[in-house]
């Protein structure tokens, strides 16, 4: 039989306290119970059902238990869920036993998909079973152990839910059930079901499903979605975070497209992080196919329109004004003096093109100084292109 979830989260807590009055059946049942080899007793209690189910044996319930919720080579999924539902009809089961047949039995269910509200409801008992045995000091187990009972009981609930579609209302199953286990698969079931309910764009929920997994899991996908939540939840200081966390997990382009808008936004009121909004976006340049050209765009708005590079933006209208002045002086020029002689000229004339040859001259030299502090604030620029290119080991 394929292990069930169930048993990684707690020790089946089955052995009856007494043994039974001595009859040929009840002699069997203690036989069958009190032999060491798992695989024998399994085939003293298959012998005793072939001989005395029916029959209205004492214990016949508790042959159905055991079979039920040992694992035993060649057992069928089909052989747990029959022990078990006979165990459970027959009743007379103590609360420990009815609540390892239960639990077993609903796993089954829902990792099959089957029977689910039944998975459910099964459940719902165990927890039910447990918190009112949990401070009963005449119980069979300690409180400890019934709170692994109530633990293990709200995370079958919440396979059972997740199966049934019911995906709000497993989360809060799973944390539950966390909150008493401390189990990483637990915090594995809320990873998955999180993801699940970000893709149907149930956000808000998805950021309480990755509260714990980002917590205890600490991975890329945990700390990825998470931060999304929260972005798409309008949280976007917390989500820098996670994004942050994502990123230094695995460069992803995507995590840094998000770091980046986020701390472009922050810098038009706190200039302090538009280097480090730069830095971001040149990654996600690099990094996001989908993003590339956004984010360069962005990193380059950033970066000439900061406080120590506002001039460029400036000089470029300026080297634009004087290239057009320039070429309606040398226009002027050329139809006054284009074809004349320097002889030809009267003093007049000869003075007016000596002026405007000045002119000329000085607004070609006005246009390289600009020209040539431009060429310093891209320079600045593409090194930081080639700084973010080594960063991620790009030639």
């Amino acid at each position: 039989m394929k292990k069930t979830t169930l048993t990684t989260l707690i020790m089946i807590l089955f052995i009856s306290a007494s043994l039974p009055a001595q009859t040929p059946a009840n002699d069997d049942y203690i036989k069958a119970m009190t032999t060491p080899n798992a695989a024998q007793r399994v085939k003293l209690l298959k012998e005793y059902l072939a001989k005395y189910a029916g029959k209205g044996t004492q214990y016949e319930n508790f042959v159905y238990a055991t079979l039920c919720v040992q694992n035993y080579a060649g057992k069928t999924v089909r052989e747990t869920i029959d022990y078990g539902e006979k165990a459970l009809a027959l009743g007379g089961l103590d609360d420990l036993t009815k609540c390892n047949v239960l639990l077993t039995v609903s796993a089954v269910y829902s990792e099959r998909g089957q029977n689910l509200e039944k998975a459910k409801n099964y459940a719902s008992q165990v927890v039910q079973i447990a918190k009112a045995n949990k401070n009963n000091k005449s119980s069979d187990a300690t409180p400890e152990q019934w709170d692994k009972f109530i633990g293990a009981g709200y995370f079958t609930h919440g396979q059972a839910l997740e199966k049934s579609k019911y995906l709000k209302e497993a989360v809060d199953s799973y944390i539950n059930s966390y909150n008493i286990l401390k189990n990483a698969q637990i915090a594995n079931s809320l990873k998955k079901l999180g993801k699940s309910l970000y893709d149907i764009r149930f956000y808000k929920d998805a950021e309480k499903a990755f509260k714990i997994p980002v917590s205890v899991l600490k991975d890329f996908a945990s700390y990825a979605f998470y931060a999304k939540a929260l972005f798409k939840n309008k949280k976007k200081e917390e989500a820098l975070k996670y994004f942050k966390l994502a990123y230094d997990k695995q460069k992803s382009g995507e995590m840094a497209f998000y770091v980046g808008i986020i701390l472009a936004d922050k810098a038009k009121s706190n200039p302090s992080v538009s280097q480090e909004a730069i830095r971001y976006l040149l990654d996600a340049s690099f990094l996001s196919a989908s993003n590339s050209k956004k984010a360069m765009e962005l990193a380059e708005s950033i970066f000439f329109h900061s406080d120590k590079n506002a001039k460029y933006n400036e000089n470029v209208k300026e080297i634009q004004k004087k290239s057009k002045k320039l070429e309606s002086l040398t226009e002027t020029f050329n139809k006054k003096f284009g074809e004349k002689d320097e002889e030809d000229l009267s003093n007049a004339e000869k003075k007016e093109m000596d002026t405007m040859l000045e002119e000329i001259e000085a607004e070609e030299k006005a246009i390289k100084k600009l020209e040539a502090e431009q060429k310093i604030v891209l320079e600045k620029f593409n090194k930081l292109i080639e700084e973010a290119k080594q960063r991620l080991g790009l030639r």
